[in-house]
């Protein structure tokens, strides 16, 4: 006997404990009696280890075969006539309990050969499973047939298709990365779902808001076009504050996420640009926060039933906004290659229209293109964050549907001049 040797028999016989307690109150409970309780529960796991470590010793791993297959012999037996169908006959079978002591026996065996903290890690698991039967079960009953296509077909998108696509550029202007371009289609098509999922769970205005805070870290262009495509769907064009509260949510985080770049890479750019980057972001913030209120107080004053959120999921729209995306990209690299004179603030502008973090990171970094004087670079930056913000506005006009066009093209309109105003009164 040794320490070691002792620990992991100990781990074997807690994990045993651990899902016996369930199993205990389960059997005590309303569910049909599973196959036994705590001190069943502990000889199995035990009887895992012992085989497990003693077929190592013996260089003999039927032993831990043959232990595994009479627990299943038992399980199986459980379910023959005249054993849990006389005893409970207005109960469904199930084979929850069964499971879980064949479950307990392969932990109980790997905690003796080693592999503690995985045997562990995995009986919490297990256990967690079993104690969270009712909301596990109210979880799924929620989910639709459309939810789980969804949720599918993005899978298969991210993690079957994503890592086949090259990450390399293919065409002759060095534009166009199919990786890249293929995340971003992803990468709406997650947003779009995590905005349903959240609006479902939280409530429209307050689902919105988190999606949107959470978009504007990754891509508030991706985030504004999935509001705009949701409240064209029926019964949600009045929503237009909680619509609008989630789009301004998503400015504000860029705006701020503009202002850490370059608060990281340039302090002379800094001093230049962060009055006029705090305001843009605070105005934004505030608007938002004003339409967010608006459509929490309207929600709670409507006395009509809401419409039911259907999933607004939809893998072609994002694959036509990467197209167009790439497009857009191919147009800035011609005329950054065939105009290079052309000003910095035209490229700039042109830059920020599809992406404000590669224009920001540019003019901040060291070269800073060619290290434009402080003013020059100031004034670029807030030509690509303009340009961006004017995109993103003529999205919501040309896509969305409702209030929430006026609402975001006042915002815009605010801030581009107060942003504009902040800088020109700086330098």
């Amino acid at each position: 006997m040794t320490p070691d040797l002792a620990s992991r028999f100990l781990v074997a016989l807690l994990i045993g404990i651990l899902v016996g307690i369930e199993r205990e109150k389960k059997r005590n409970g309303s569910s049909p009696h599973p196959i036994g309780g705590i001190r069943t529960h502990a000889l199995l796991a035990l009887a895992g280890a012992a085989s497990a470590w003693l077929g190592g010793e013996l260089q003999n791993p039927w032993l831990f075969v043959v232990v595994l297959a009479s627990v299943s012999a038992m399980a199986i037996a459980s379910h023959l006539p005249g054993s849990r169908e006389v005893a409970q006959p207005d109960r469904t079978p199930t084979l929850t309990s069964e499971i879980a002591a064949i479950a307990v026996v392969l932990l109980g065996g790997m905690a003796a050969t080693g592999s503690r903290e995985l045997a562990v890690a995995l009986a919490v698991t297990l256990s967690a499973v079993l104690a969270f039967k009712q909301p596990l079960h109210a979880w799924v009953a929620r989910i639709g047939l459309d939810d789980l296509l969804a949720g599918i077909k993005l899978l298969i998108a991210s993690v079957i298709v994503l890592p086949l696509v090259p990450n390399e550029t293919v065409d002759p202007w060095q534009a166009l990365n199919p990786y890249q371009l293929w995340l971003l289609v992803v990468l709406i098509s997650a947003l779009s779902l995590a905005g349903y999922v959240g609006m479902r769970w939280l409530g429209p205005a307050r689902g919105a808001a988190v999606t949107g805070l959470a978009g504007g870290l990754v891509s508030s262009t991706a985030t504004t076009l999935n509001f705009a495509r949701d409240s064209r769907k029926p019964g949600l064009a009045s929503n237009g504050s909680t619509f609008a509260a989630g789009i301004l949510c998503a400015w504000s985080v860029m705006f701020l996420r503009v202002l850490t770049i370059v608060a990281l890479l340039n302090r002379q750019l800094l001093s230049a640009l962060w009055p006029p980057l705090l305001l843009m972001g605070c105005i934004a913030g505030a608007l938002a926060f004003r339409h967010y209120l608006a459509g929490s107080q309207a929600a709670a004053a409507s006395a009509e039933p809401s419409t039911p959120l259907k999933n607004p999921f939809s893998l072609s729209a994002a694959v036509r906004f990467g197209a167009l995306f790439a497009v857009v990209l191919v147009l800035v690299k011609l005329a950054q290659q065939h105009f290079p004179s052309g000003g910095l603030l035209a490229i700039s502008a042109l830059a920020g229209a599809a992406d404000v973090d590669a224009i920001a990171l540019s003019l901040s970094g060291p070269t800073g293109h060619q290290a434009a004087p402080t003013a020059t670079a100031a004034w670029a930056l807030l030509a690509a964050l303009l340009a961006n913000t004017a995109v993103k506005t003529a999205m919501v006009m040309l896509v969305a549907r409702g209030s929430v066009r006026r609402k975001v093209v006042l915002a815009g309109v605010l801030i581009a001049a107060a942003g504009t105003a902040a800088l020109w009164a700086g330098l």
